[in-house]
């Protein structure tokens, strides 16, 4: 059974720094695409960034390069976010994302109409909250 447990979220003000964590279980991870979307309230639901295992190949939204940082512990399966110079509009519930066997395909699924779908496409956690205050 695979298992996504998140941590980390919390509020902060703006350009303030947060690390989320997501602790993986259940799948191989030498081949899987770990990612984290987040959906503000009104908004749809946004790729922010993801990684390759096997390459450590990275993704990042327009809207957080520079600022954010993915990161993995292959020893843990664990996928790391840090989220630095944070801005009242990252604030959004958090989404831990798991594609075993993506092989890199996960940057390609960038937005959705809201998260966490149902289409059995890949694995997500419960969410973690972020709010950024200004």
């Amino acid at each position: 059974e695979v298992q996504l447990v998140e941590s980390g979220g919390g509020s902060v003000q703006a350009g303030g720094s947060l690390t989320l964590s997501c602790s993986a279980s259940g799948f191989t991870f030498d081949d899987s695409d770990m990612g984290w979307y987040r959906q503000a309230p009104g908004n749809g639901c946004e790729l922010v960034s993801s990684i390759t295992f096997s390459d450590a190949s990275t993704y990042y939204a327009d809207t957080v390069k520079g600022r954010f940082t993915i990161s993995q512990d292959n020893v843990k399966n664990t996928v790391y976010l840090r989220l630095n110079s944070l801005k009242p509009e990252d604030t959004a519930l958090y989404y831990c994302f798991a594609l075993p066997h993506g092989g890199g395909l996960l940057k390609n699924f960038r937005s959705y109409t809201s998260c966490p779908t149902q289409s059995g496409f890949g694995y997500w956690g419960l969410g973690t909250q972020v709010t950024v205050s200004s």
